[in-house]
């Protein structure tokens, strides 16, 4: 029986076994504890569960039957029957999923300008589900233990590897985690560093995620403005020069695009190991960098160890893997293993093995190649077409990342634009939120799973949206 609640049964009250059953019943699937096409016990063993003869328990099936609450479906069983929406109790607010404005559904196939996610149609799916299986057996297969709650060696030596080439990075397994993530990244340095009523610095403009989960964490977040050269450094001592943290995204800021500039790097570590502050690189992108080479990680240039360095596996394999991994200074990693262990473990050990002979083989490094020419091409489209659609009075930016920007004039209100359009198939997101101090309207459209056939229509669509909504 389901686990939402139980029968009760009465043997003293006057309403018989079978209609103790059937009300039982009808009310589970009234209030909506039993959703349509649930499928019911069989009605032998509801009898057997309740202590009462099969016949009691069928005379009550019958019953709901009539009343075309349940359907008999034969082999399929005995299930729910299909009905319209149930109304809600007075007060109660419908189901809905965390962070509406970003995540327009979980578990989806991806949509139109949706971000965040990587080509649905360019991904090696069946060299992936060979190195999948064959991980999940050798997994199997393993000792009954603890596995390292770092994350799985293998993988932590196939990631310091990859950074060395990719990312500039000089590190060991033992200073890498294997996280939840980025966002796991983040819980486990706010617990780990003792960051609960800390001030610390955020780009502004900047994902609101990560400072919605930064607040959620105790941080106190100051925005910090950014420009061409990334967050303003000489800005940020102004405003909070003892502040104990900095979020940047130094390789390609988001939302803007923007590399930060050597100078401005300087600066930023120069700040740190005066103020013994630290600084979370949040390297969301890896080297997916689409023109000319990604330029080092901002970890590459640290000599003081203040730097943290967050990457993600989301954009590059998959946000279903929710996998990710955090580089600390050597002095913090023997502090962080120990908060991994009670606090936050790596993920189960077969995804991790399977990405880490998917690196190991070669697979990884080919698959970003490939991955930078089709999104360029993707981005230059999207760009394109949106630039032939939209009115002289919107900006079309393609300047970094993997989305395009749209810059909307003052006053219009890009999160209706937004979520108007996800009964149209599509998701752009708003840009306003992004901003704390100067909001500033706009849509970022995903590239990566642009679809060259439908590009024109879905750009009309967006459009028209805009005209309607602005």
């Amino acid at each position: 029986m389901t686990p939402l609640f139980r029968i009760a049964i009465d043997r003293k009250a006057k309403a018989s076994l079978a209609s103790q059953i059937h009300a039982a019943l009808r009310d589970a699937i009234g209030d909506g504890r039993l959703a349509p096409q649930a499928r019911l016990p069989s009605w032998r063993d509801l009898a057997a569960q309740l202590g009462v003869a099969r016949g009691t328990v069928r005379a009550a099936y019958e019953r709901l039957i009539d009343e075309q609450l349940i359907v008999a479906m034969g082999a399929a069983g005995t299930r729910v029957a299909a009905r319209g929406p149930i109304p809600l109790p007075a007060g109660q607010t419908p189901d809905r999923g965390p962070m509406p404005d970003f995540y327009p559904g979980f578990g989806r196939q991806p949509v139109a300008f949706q971000m965040g996610v990587p080509a649905q149609d360019a991904f090696p799916m069946t060299l992936w589900s060979r190195i999948v299986a064959r991980a999940a057996r050798a997994t199997a297969a393993a000792p009954v233990a603890y596995p390292d709650p770092r994350g799985e060696p293998e993988l932590r030596r196939e990631i310091a590897g990859y950074l060395a080439i990719a990312r500039g990075i000089s590190c060991t397994a033992g200073q890498i985690l294997v996280t939840a993530g980025v966002a796991g990244a983040l819980g486990l340095v706010t617990q780990a560093l003792g960051l609960r009523g800390a001030r610390g610095w955020f780009e502004d403009p900047g994902f609101p995620l990560t400072r919605q989960a930064l607040q959620f964490a105790g941080v106190e977040t100051l925005p910090v403005p950014v420009d061409q050269a990334g967050i303003d450094v000489a800005e940020g001592i102004r405003r909070a020069p003892a502040a104990r943290l900095a979020v940047v995204t130094p390789g390609q800021q988001a939302p803007t695009g923007v590399t930060m500039s050597l100078a401005r790097r300087h600066a930023l570590l120069e700040w740190a190991g005066a103020a013994g502050a630290w600084i979370i690189e949040d390297d969301y992108l890896g080297e997916l960098q689409l023109k000319g080479r990604a330029a080092p990680a901002l970890a590459s240039l640290d000599r003081d160890g203040r730097v943290l360095h967050a990457g993600t596996f989301s954009k590059t394999i998959s946000p279903a893997l929710r996998l990710g991994f955090l580089v600390v200074p050597p002095q913090l990693a023997a502090l962080f293993a120990d908060v991994a262990a009670t606090l936050s473990p790596a993920p189960a050990p077969a995804v991790q093995r399977a990405v880490a002979d998917f690196i190991a083989e070669g697979h990884y490094l080919r698959h970003l190649r490939r991955m930078k020419r089709l999104y360029a091409t993707r981005r230059e489209a999207v760009a394109r077409a949106m630039a032939a659609a939209v009115p002289a009075t919107i900006g079309v930016q393609a300047g970094g990342g993997l989305a395009v920007r749209l810059t909307l004039p003052p006053g219009m209100h890009d999160r209706a634009i937004a979520t108007g359009a996800l009964p149209c198939g599509m998701a752009p997101v708003a840009l306003s939120p992004w901003h704390v101090e100067r909001p500033s309207p706009g849509l970022m459209l995903g590239i990566t799973n642009a679809d060259p056939d439908h590009l024109p229509a879905d750009c009309a669509r967006l459009v028209e949206l805009i005209r309607r909504y602005g």
